[in-house]
């Protein structure tokens, strides 16, 4: 048997090699919380924006770009800039509800503090099935949801339109994230075939 992949979902992991600088953990120290479902996020929504991330957002940058052009293949006039931009905190026995990215061309998350034993993103598939049997073994082709190990420094790049959550988390160390969307800049699409839109 020859398998092929048809029609993947590209997740993308970079390790952006890292710890946090000094006015980057003091800026993230002062950050307000608000009630999320199952965790808390900050109230300030483009926290890449800040000077005190600005070295961390290029960083971030140049990840997300790689992964437009070299995964995607998106046209080379196009740019690719990240939107909003925000942190969660999870505490143990909270979870982040499962969701997507609406106005959003792929989304990001970078891990602030992740207990690399412990921690994972969950992904699940949201096509309908015509059919579902009961399987001998839960393999990539046959599961509708499937983890992925996390760690601190690392990024995690994927379609915003895949859902994703975190389960219930146990031990004692909080989970810190900085979550972002982006889109695309420039002529998106083509004039003659009605898919133009300029951003």
């Amino acid at each position: 048997m020859n398998l092929e992949l048809l029609f993947p979902t590209p997740v993308a992991f970079f390790d952006l090699g890292r710890d946090l600088a000094k006015k980057e953990s003091d800026f993230l120290a002062k950050q307000d919380r608000r009630p999320n479902e199952g965790n808390q996020s900050s109230v300030d929504n483009y926290v890449l924006d800040k000077p005190a991330f600005a070295e961390l957002k290029d960083g971030i940058q140049k990840c997300v770009e790689e992964y437009v052009k070299d995964v995607w293949k998106v046209d080379k006039t196009l740019g690719v800039r990240i939107t909003q931009s925000w942190i969660n905190w999870t505490k143990a026995g909270q979870y982040h509800h499962k969701h997507a990215h609406p106005n959003s061309f792929m989304s990001g998350v970078f891990y602030i503090n992740a207990v690399e034993d412990r921690d994972r993103i969950m992904f699940h598939q949201s096509e309908y099935k015509q059919i579902k049997p009961k399987y001998d073994e839960w393999t990539r082709w046959n599961s509708e949801s499937w983890w992925l190990p996390v760690k601190t420094g690392q990024i995690v790049l994927f379609p915003s339109s895949l859902i994703h959550m975190v389960e219930s988390i146990g031990g004692e160390e909080e989970r810190i994230s900085l979550a972002f969307n982006t889109f695309l800049t420039g002529k998106v699409g083509d004039n003659q075939s009605l898919t133009e839109l300029i951003v």
